[in-house]
């Protein structure tokens, strides 16, 4: 049976080639959507080894945070940045999935993270997320549970209102934009927990300060912040 279905799925692959969504060389038998030498290589930033890294430091006398990490340094023409395009516009979901399942194990090795409770993703607006078709984050955050075996509260924090774009703006004008935009539905199922607030990149902070700033109103008795991917 193994060598039939190993077979089977041979002949699928000469006929659709799974290719790397890093890269764009084929995969080979076992690999799922990044090979492996592109695994290996990806520039790790160890951050989640350090409580005074620079994703923590962003948060420093904004919110109160347990811990904060990104496990990826993003810049312009690498491969992180081909890999977060694929899993944010052209439906790369999978990937989104393993990476964070690689991103879960590295925090199950730090203390700060080991009572997590539920995992919640950053939201898109309703009408955002329904052009898009899905949440990024979300399947991050899927990855993530998968580790920790702990539920993701997807439907808690909600965008209540779409935002212009963040890019050109200051920080302090990014803050802004932001506040009073997230609202928690349903908070007797994440008052008093840890909650590990999950995103695809993050840049100033601006948007996962707001998120976990209602997520703290509520009654969140610990938050904790991690990311794919930091852009320098």
């Amino acid at each position: 049976m193994i060598a039939i279905k190993r077979l089977a799925e041979d002949t699928i692959n000469l006929l659709f080639p799974l290719l790397c969504n890093a890269c764009g060389t084929h995969l080979h038998y076992g690999e799922k959507e990044i090979c492996s030498h592109c695994l290996y290589d990806l520039p790790y930033t160890d951050f989640h080894l350090y409580p005074d890294n620079p994703v923590a430091k962003q948060f420093w006398s904004r919110i109160p945070c347990n811990a904060a990490t990104a496990m990826l340094y993003f810049k312009k023409g690498n491969k992180v940045q081909q890999l977060m395009h694929g899993l944010k516009y052209k439906g790369k979901t999978e990937t989104g999935r393993l990476l964070g399942h690689l991103l879960g194990q590295k925090l199950l090795s730090n203390p700060s993270y080991a009572d997590i409770s539920a995992i919640v993703p950053v939201p898109l607006h309703a009408h955002k997320e329904k052009l898009r078709g899905y949440n990024q984050s979300l399947f991050i955050a899927k990855g993530i549970a998968e580790v920790f075996d702990v539920p993701v509260k997807n439907a808690n924090l909600l965008r209540q209102k779409a935002t212009s774009s963040q890019t050109k703006k200051s920080r302090y004008t990014r803050y802004e934009n932001m506040e009073s935009v997230f609202e928690v539905r349903h908070p007797e199922e994440l008052k008093d927990g840890h909650i590990l607030l999950v995103d695809d990149v993050i840049t100033t902070g601006s948007t996962l300060e707001a998120c976990g700033q209602a997520l703290l109103n509520i009654g969140v008795k610990k938050l904790s912040i991690a990311t794919l991917a930091f852009a320098e």
